[in-house]
């Protein structure tokens, strides 16, 4: 194949993910239908909540899914499938149902951010792309939250393009960054295809290519007199770079009567350096220039910076960010949890671990949310089998899964309902909201969480507790295969 063709991405797939389909096949299983639920088991970076994020991809891949004579030529290759397979293959679509929480919600370990229900074969070819999707985005948006909140209300970028793993690493990236929070990306194709605000001015290299700082300074000035920020740290930045900056604000933006203007920090003592270099800007009547800084940050370094009372107005963040550094795998699997038989019939099933947190919730599920009527804040989220409804106008015992013995009450709540139709019978029934919409929705649920469960070191747990129904479901499932 032409690599420079595009991929047909329906060939995404772990190859056991076609053994399987193939085996479902020969035994005439391919058509039963199937429950498989998409969960992580813990938050990255032992944070109290994720973001969930890259269901827009996946709903365009399936959209899209199908095998072409390339792909059923490859398979044939392989030896392992016979050609009543492959012709099924080639009018092979997703006709499936999908529900899923959407894009920006913060979401919590072991409950179902996505579900399919779809006969058994499509059902698991489908595995890989959908994993990839949401682990990949829900993580960077998942750091990109804890690097907006750490910035207490001031601008963060998105600076990690050049060091993102390929280049869905850095446009997806960029993307999921920002429903996270972040105000802008330095990744023009970010903006172009996703719609994330791109923006930039210069690097070293500007600086060094003119015969003097100041020059530098003042041609770009000249250029961008409505863009100006400056990256003062090439030489000496509190001995010429401010002051050049300082210069050529005073020569070309003064007279205009501009005064929207910008320093950059990219490295040193940031925070001695910022707070240093306000001064000389205030002492210049720029007390309007505001300061940026860069150079490997991450949501700790900018707590720490703001400690220090670093004086930083901006921060740029790369490849802490887009490559989420300090815990770069969301851990998200899908896990099988019911079968459905001809006549409607659903039996649960639970795969089960000598290690406890690889035990699943089995059935068919919904998952609510429940939100204190006094407060509007979330109180903890509440799986029940499918055919269950809340009933929130009256006291609700809950189950917590983890402990047979610990249960509580709940009282003057609202229960929503978190998962919602995205795909039925293989046909797309959710239209995406704007990427600004999404982030916006983004901050508004995260507002609804306590600031315990927000903390970034020993956050209070956020409890996902289990209907009495299913709850009994699943220790008799535990007993019986014991």
């Amino acid at each position: 194949m032409d690599r420079k063709e595009k991929l047909n991405m329906a060939m995404l797939f772990d190859f056991y993910e076609m053994t399987m389909a193939n085996g479902y096949f020969r035994r005439q299983m391919e058509e039963r239908i199937t429950y498989f639920d998409v969960f992580f088991r813990r938050v990255p970076d032992g944070g109290g909540f994720a973001i969930a994020a890259g269901l827009e991809q996946l709903l365009d891949y399936i959209e899209d899914f199908h095998f072409d004579g390339e792909d059923i030529d490859y398979l044939r290759s392989k030896h392992l499938f016979e050609e009543d397979f492959l012709d099924y293959l080639r009018t092979f679509r997703f006709a499936g149902d999908i529900w899923a929480v959407p894009e920006g919600t913060p979401v919590f370990p072991n409950e179902p951010l996505i579900t399919v229900r779809a006969p058994a074969a499509q059902a698991q070819l489908i595995e890989t792309y959908a994993l990839l999707c949401l682990n990949h985005q829900s993580l960077i948006a998942t750091k990109a939250n804890r690097v907006v909140r750490a910035a207490k209300g001031r601008t963060v970028l998105e600076f990690g393009s050049r060091r993102a793993q390929g280049v869905d690493g850095a446009l997806i990236g960029a993307r999921a960054a920002y429903i996270g929070g972040v105000h802008g990306t330095a990744c023009a194709l970010s903006d172009q295809v996703c719609g994330v605000p791109a923006a930039g001015t210069m690097a070293h290299s500007w600086v060094q290519m003119f015969d003097s700082q100041y020059e530098a300074f003042r041609t770009y000035c000249e250029i961008y007199p409505t863009n100006a920020v400056l990256l003062v740290d090439t030489y000496n930045t509190l001995k010429s770079g401010v002051p050049d900056a300082i210069r050529a604000f005073n020569e070309v933006l003064r007279p205009k009567g501009i005064t929207k203007c910008g320093i950059r920090l990219d490295s040193g003592d940031i925070a001695y350096l910022s707070k240093e270099a306000r001064k000389l800007l205030d002492a210049a009547g720029w007390e309007t220039c505001t300061i940026s800084a860069s150079n490997s940050l991450d949501e700790n370094l900018i707590r720490d910076l703001l400690l220090q009372g670093a004086e930083i107005d901006c921060f740029g963040v790369g490849e802490r960010l887009i490559t989420a550094r300090s815990e770069p795998v969301f851990g998200g699997v899908y896990k099988l949890v019911a079968v459905e038989d001809g006549e409607g019939t659903i039996t649960p099933k639970i795969k089960i671990s000598e290690n406890v947190t690889k035990i699943t919730t089995p059935h068919y599920k919904k998952l609510y949310r429940f939100y204190g009527k006094d407060t509007g804040k979330a109180i903890a989220d509440y799986l029940t089998i499918h055919d269950e409804v809340v009933d929130d106008t009256k006291p609700l015992t809950i189950f917590d899964p983890d402990a047979t013995w610990k249960k509580k009450e709940v009282r003057d709540f609202t229960a929503k309902e978190l998962q919602i139709p995205v795909v039925r019978g293989g046909v797309r029934v959710y239209e995406s909201p704007t990427l600004e919409d999404i982030r916006t929705y983004c901050q508004e649920q995260v507002g609804t969480l306590w600031e315990e469960v927000k903390r970034f070191d020993n956050p209070h747990r956020y409890y996902v507790d289990l209907s009495q129904k299913l709850w009994n479901v699943k220790y008799s499932l535990l007993e019986r295969n014991q």
